[in-house]
């Protein structure tokens, strides 16, 4: 057992269910872009950095579609646990295809929707030809915009949560399965 498994309250969500949720999603997403208004799609799987990294290396596995792969880094946190105000653009995609590109935007987690919107306004403003998300894990609770991802693994309480990708301070990203953390270390 992982020696970070001992800051965790409880696992919200185990490796097998991840699984699941992801071979649910890579399914919606081969039904959805097989073709697009007739036409073959060029889909570019465009994750998020870092927290989205483990789950689009899984969703890529079960891709029957096509798909290209790239990264941006955004940040709207200033604070390890708290959102700040705006979205910072640190890693930027730079492509001369962007007119022909069906974007698929590939998020750990939605909780404010701030990210996910500026990021999906921002792509459509730089020309990509089509722009669509997915997120692992949805917090609605957290919601500040009307942004909904096109794809959306599991919906989860308003917990502080970790693993799979996701982290707090840079610590937790390698466990396998979604866990709470104890609130006593991020309220130091």
């Amino acid at each position: 057992m992982n020696e970070l498994s001992n800051d965790i309250e409880r696992i919200l969500i185990d490796a097998e269910e991840l699984d699941s949720i992801v071979r649910r999603i890579a399914s919606e997403i081969d039904a959805d872009y097989s073709y697009i208004d007739g036409r073959k799609n060029h889909l570019l799987l465009l994750g998020v950095l870092k927290g989205s990294v483990v789950f689009m290396g899984d969703l890529m596995k079960h891709l029957k579609t096509p798909a290209e792969i790239d990264f941006m880094k955004v940040s709207s946190y200033g604070q390890a646990a708290k959102s700040g105000g705006s979205v910072n653009i640190i890693l930027d995609l730079f492509r001369s295809d962007l007119p022909e590109t069906d974007i698929l935007i590939v998020e750990d987690i939605i909780d404010s929707g701030r990210t996910l919107a500026y990021l999906a306004d921002y792509l459509r403003l730089k020309g990509a030809r089509s722009v669509r998300s997915a997120a692992l894990l949805d917090k609605p609770d957290r919601r500040e915009t009307d942004f909904e991802p096109d794809y959306k693994g599991k919906i989860i309480p308003d917990e502080f949560v970790v693993g799979y990708g996701l982290d707090y301070a840079e610590k937790y990203r390698t466990l396998p399965y979604i866990g709470i953390l104890r609130r006593d270390i991020y309220e130091k």
